[in-house]
């Protein structure tokens, strides 16, 4: 049973109340707490050695990726985060110095972005260090962006360049915080995912919830430099447009928008953030599935993102 076979069983009977406007299934729970103009967004996230950071990784870079990765799910639904809580496993044999430097990297971001970290919990943990943040955040009421309202044809965006996270990438991404609420604010943004399992796998679900389909233009993939020189280096190693679609810990983000305003997302997104780029990679479909279009014609999309326990 994998990751999302799992999610899926579990999710089945989660017991809820009225204070729950999206739950589970989406970047973060949308929460109504009787705030007049505003809901909270709610997000939890982990990191664990050996599996999204190594023992040798630098401690600071360990800490803001555990923030970071859920400052970006923060982002996806065009949020402000607001207040976090951490909990810390740590081996018997921790060394003090080392994990006040996870914390000095995970302050740093914080206060980057205005979050509060209040507190949380430590804990013993057998053999290796893992790192639990629940964020809380806020967005206009009515204005959250989810995974679920794209529509035929809308056009498919993607921020960034993909693959080759692993060369550093993962554990150095920007949270696009301000790009996310500059496209909510500017533009009609029908659904919005951030990449951390791949494009492939974070655009099939996103096309789950809203049920349609996708067709990609292999030509507009953005592929990382890292990606390019890895295949280079390795070449018995994944094809950098491969790479690019399954790879992972991009943190990028993936949305779609009204196929009419394209051009004037673009033309504006390249005055507002120049150093940054963004693609049109596709259209989203009435039919379900993701089709890869190149010069020869059209095939399906077989690849797949990455799973925990596949």
């Amino acid at each position: 049973m994998n990751e999302f076979e799992l999610i899926a069983r579990l999710t089945k009977s989660l017991p809820t109340n009225q204070n729950v406007v999206t739950g589970a299934g989406d970047d973060c729970a949308v929460l109504d707490l009787g705030v007049p103009d505003k809901l909270f967004l709610f997000k939890t996230d982990a990191v664990v050695e050996g599996i999204h950071f190594k023992k040798n990784s630098p401690p600071e870079k360990i800490g803001r990726k555990a923030l970071a990765r859920c400052l970006s799910d923060i982002a996806a639904m065009a949020g402000t985060p607001t207040t976090a809580l951490v909990t810390i496993g740590l081996p018997e044999n921790f060394k003090p110095g080392f994990v006040e430097k996870i914390y000095g990297g995970m302050n740093a971001l914080a206060q980057k972005h205005g979050v509060a970290i209040a507190g949380g919990e430590t804990t013993t943990n057998p053999d290796r260090i893992f790192i639990s943040i629940a964020l809380l955040g806020t967005v206009g009421r009515e204005k959250q962006i989810l995974r679920s309202g794209a529509k035929a044809g809308d056009a498919i965006f993607v921020t960034g360049e993909l693959g080759g996270s692993l060369a550093g990438k993962h554990l150095e991404f920007e949270p696009r915080l301000h790009e996310a609420r500059w496209l909510a604010e500017n533009f009609s943004i029908h659904a919005m995912i951030d990449l951390s399992d791949g494009l492939a796998g974070d655009l099939r679900h996103l096309l789950k919830s809203s049920r349609v389909g996708a067709e990609l233009l292999k030509s507009t993939i953005p592929i990382s430099r890292a990606a390019k020189e890895t295949a280079r280096q390795k070449p018995f190693t994944k094809p950098p447009f491969i790479a690019a679609l399954t790879d992972g810990e991009d943190f990028e983000l993936l949305f779609t928008v009204p196929g009419s305003d394209a051009v004037k997302l673009l033309d504006a997104w390249k005055k507002q953030f120049p150093k940054l780029r963004l693609r049109c990679i596709g259209k989203i479909t009435a039919d379900e599935g993701i089709t890869i279009r190149n010069k020869s014609g059209a095939q399906p999309l077989t690849a797949n993102g990455y799973v925990h326990f596949a």
